[in-house]
């Protein structure tokens, strides 16, 4: 006898909302500049705190001077500084950067692990940074990248009540497909950076307005209520 798996409601609407994410942002490339898993394990330590535009503007001449682990492990800590001193808390993350590079080197032989429980060991590197490294570098999707994007998105379309990114997380890991965990988040970034703005979330333009316990609906006019409304357009650029 088969069992049919039955679907909650909130897995229902998650997977209506992430159909209609893909249909608003059909690419969801990695928003950091890297060529090599080393590259994009030091741009997303550079990223906290800081926005992914200015992290892209200093790596270019960081990765011209130190291009792989090797050389970011013998770097000068205060030439290190000086390259990332825009990025903020540029003291804290050239030691984690240097950190990690040199546990890089002495413990995996040069090149950045490929399982999650490794990837924390190394300095600077949380469940964050580790996601992303994973999805974008191996195509290994161990668990959902949350960042302030998806942390308040997540809680305002009612897909969880926690504010602990771990356990936002786990509620978004039981509720997605796996394979959708990473570009899941780059949506809601995307989306959070258009529409979902933290201030002023412009809910007559946002596309998941009905599936969404937030949304201001007294800015949606009565007929639009009744519309679905996919055909929105909304560049992730704007």
């Amino acid at each position: 006898m088969s069992i049919t798996r039955k679907w909650s409601a909130k897995e229902q609407r998650a997977i209506e909302i992430l159909i209609r994410l893909k249909r608003l942002y059909p690419e969801a490339p990695c928003t950091l500049n890297y060529e090599t898993p080393v590259q994009l394990l030091v741009a997303t330590i550079l990223s906290a705190q800081c926005t992914d535009e200015r992290v892209n503007q200093v790596t270019p001449e960081l990765f011209r001077q130190f291009p792989d682990a090797a050389s970011l492990a013998k770097a000068n800590p205060e030439e290190l500084e000086t390259l990332i001193r825009s990025t903020g808390f540029y003291r804290n993350k050239a030691k984690n950067i240097q950190g990690a590079c040199r546990m890089i080197m002495a413990e995996f032989g040069g090149e950045v692990p490929k399982r999650m429980e490794e990837l924390l060991k190394l300095p600077g590197v949380a469940r964050k940074t580790a996601n992303v490294v994973l999805a974008h570098a191996y195509d290994i999707h161990e668990g959902v990248t949350v960042d302030t994007h998806v942390k308040r998105l997540s809680n305002r379309l009612g897909l969880t009540e926690h504010t602990d990114p771990i356990r936002i997380e786990r509620d978004l890991m039981r509720l997605l497909p796996q394979a959708e965990w990473e570009n899941w988040s780059i949506r809601l970034v995307y989306h959070g950076r258009a529409v979902c703005q933290a201030r002023k979330p412009l809910c007559a333009a946002c596309v998941l307005a009905d599936l969404c316990p937030s949304a201001d609906l007294s800015q949606l006019m009565p007929a639009e209520l009744a519309v679905e409304k996919t055909s929105v357009s909304v560049s992730a650029a704007d």
